[in-house]
């Protein structure tokens, strides 16, 4: 993990050099300053006025250039070293996003997105004062605590030896508690993916929770969340007291000594009043840097809480990679053959709810004609959904096989087979931007004539039109501002300008009333002809044009054939006709 973060500095190697450099400087010139003053006062204060006055010219341009120059590093390091430390954490949250989008459907299908945001927004925000603070913290501290122990060595070995057995005992303790304090700031990371998860699970589904009047329950379930929160905050904070108040009583027993060892060896004759001055400077020069030290503690453990986090989305493996050397899909006619295929949810550890003796998918075999169109019936949890989204490896079979024109789609690279394949589902998801954008996410760059003719022949160019902003009209949160069958129009044109040689139609119309489904079925009529297409459906009246029809029940196809050969047959397709539109009539005769 530390090697994994080390690797972030090596882009910012230069500012991190120049970093640690004004850092260096900074920490001499506040060594410098005690024993420049000390050496004044024993050497040159001592020898009269003529003297001192004429070195205080000397002295003032000399102290003049040590504080520009402390000044200028401190620029430096407060706004360069910060820039750095932003940097740092910018690439990093490109990399946890670039990793998210590698991840399969299972890895979000295990995930809340609640959590996911955290890490790539709160885990890491004290990534950039850790990286930035704590070399140059090290650096200054280190110099500082270990020059100031050098120079008071030379001042008053016994005192300072003193004072270097009580800060190695100090040290150890705070070094244990150091420890325990990474165990809490990691739950307070955990609590607060907690409550990133409940938000936005509740404003996600807030028009549900409206719908049954259930806001109370909802702020319960929050509450619980954010109190848990505060519980692993108040045992942070107790943490931190404990840690800092260690570091007070240390700063407390080094001045005892100082007064009471110190006032001993000036007894005896064994150290000078104005050493003991000097080494009173120093013991505040010292001090300081612990202290900082102390308090870095929180920046620290908090940024390695955070990353460990992200070294975790970052060390795993997505479950669906591109074969090495694996080639691009080239579509000659568009074939697609499914070959003894299993795959159980087990397998990719969706969880209990998926817990089933049988496989989701059993042994199927399907093949699809090139330009053919064929629609997926059967029972819910018979395995049609399941089916299109191994097509193209949104999950990878168990066994069996899946090819498109011959070539095994875990063959070729991932991009180039989604670019081949279009998709509509019933739930359609808009970006919360204009109408042109969701449209032209099908084709990145399309100019403002393709979307307008991908619109035109997904039949809804005439009601973009009309309003008052065309295509730049803001759509909202997931197509807010849209009806059902509006949404689904857009998301057709989209695959319009997509235009894909193979087309999954996932229950494109079952939300939808009766005039919209009529609209919207005119637009995939369209954009299924000449493509080879797979559409589920469990309103058989939106598949009699299918050029044929496989009934898939425990995830196996027991059926196929045309709408009048199943009919005929008798089997559960015929079963399934019988129940919708004998029914219907039933209902429209009472």
């Amino acid at each position: 993990m530390f090697k994994r973060f080390l690797s972030y500095y090596e882009p910012q190697m230069g500012l991190f050099v120049t970093d640690t450099v004004c850092a260096l400087v900074l920490a001499a010139i506040d060594l410098a300053f005690p024993i420049i003053l000390r050496n004044l006062t024993g050497g040159l204060f001592t020898q009269g006025q003529a003297a001192i006055m004429q070195a205080l010219g000397m002295i003032a341009v000399g102290l003049v250039l040590m504080y520009a120059a402390r000044c200028a590093c401190r620029y430096f390091v407060s706004y360069w070293g910060h820039v750095m430390g932003a940097r740092m954490e910018s690439k990093m949250r490109e990399d946890l996003f670039d990793q998210y989008e590698r991840f399969s459907f299972a890895y979000f299908d295990r995930n809340s997105s609640g959590d996911m945001m955290s890490r790539v927004v709160n885990d890491l925000f004290d990534i950039c004062e850790a990286a930035h603070h704590v070399p140059e913290w090290i650096i200054i501290c280190g110099i500082e605590i270990i020059g100031s122990f050098v120079i008071l060595f030379t001042i008053a070995p016994v005192l300072a030896l003193a004072m270097a057995v009580v800060t190695a005992a100090f040290a150890v303790i705070m070094f244990w508690q150091n420890m325990r304090m990474r165990e809490v700031f990691s739950d307070n990371r955990k609590k607060i993916s907690g409550i990133n998860a409940q938000l936005q699970d509740s404003l996600a589904g807030m028009r549900v929770v409206k719908s049954f009047a259930n806001e109370e329950t909802e702020r319960a379930k929050f509450r619980a969340s954010n109190d848990r929160y505060l519980l692993s905050k108040e045992n942070m904070y107790h943490a931190m007291g404990v840690y800092t108040a260690t570091y007070g009583l240390l700063s407390g027993v080094l001045y005892v000594i100082v007064v009471l060892l110190g006032g001993w060896l000036v007894a005896k004759g064994q150290l000078q009043a104005v050493d003991m001055a000097t080494f009173a400077l120093y013991i505040s020069l010292f001090c300081t840097p612990l202290e900082t030290l102390v308090n870095s503690a929180e920046t620290y453990q908090k940024a390695i809480a955070g990353f460990k986090r992200m070294d975790e989305v970052l060390s795993t493996a997505p479950d669906i990679q591109d074969k090495p050397g694996a080639t691009d899909l080239q579509v000659t006619a568009g074939a697609v053959e499914y070959h003894d295929v299993c795959f159980n949810y087990e397998d990719v550890e969706l969880g209990e709810g998926y817990a089933d003796e049988r496989p989701v998918i059993d042994h199927m075999d399907l093949s699809i004609k090139p330009g053919q169109t064929i629609a997926l019936v059967g029972p819910s949890g018979g395995g049609k959904s399941t089916t299109c989204s191994l097509l193209p490896r949104f999950y990878d079979v168990a066994t069996g096989s899946i090819s498109i024109d011959g070539q095994d789609v875990r063959d070729v690279t991932q991009q180039s087979l989604r670019r081949a394949i279009g998709l509509v589902q019933q739930d359609v998801y808009l970006f919360d931007g204009t109408i042109g954008e969701n449209i032209a996410y099908g084709k990145p760059g399309a100019t403002a004539e393709e979307i307008a003719e991908a619109a035109r022949r997904a039949n809804i160019d005439a009601f973009i039109e009309s309003l008052p902003q065309g295509y730049d009209t803001v759509v909202g949160e997931r197509g807010s501002r849209l009806s059902g069958g509006q949404k689904q129009r857009v998301a057709i044109a989209r695959v319009f300008l997509k235009n894909p040689k193979i087309l999954i139609l996932d229950e494109a119309t079952s939300a939808l009333d009766n005039e919209s489904e009529e609209a919207v079925q005119e637009s995939l009529e369209e954009l299924a002809r000449g493509r080879t297409t797979i559409i589920i459906a469990h309103r058989l009246s939106t598949i009699k044009h299918a050029d044929e029809i496989a009934t898939v029940e425990h995830g196996r196809v027991v059926e196929r054939g045309t709408h009048e050969e199943l009919l005929a047959r008798g089997g559960t397709y015929a079963r399934y006709y019988r129940m919708q539109f004998e029914g219907a009539r039933a209902h429209e005769l009472d």
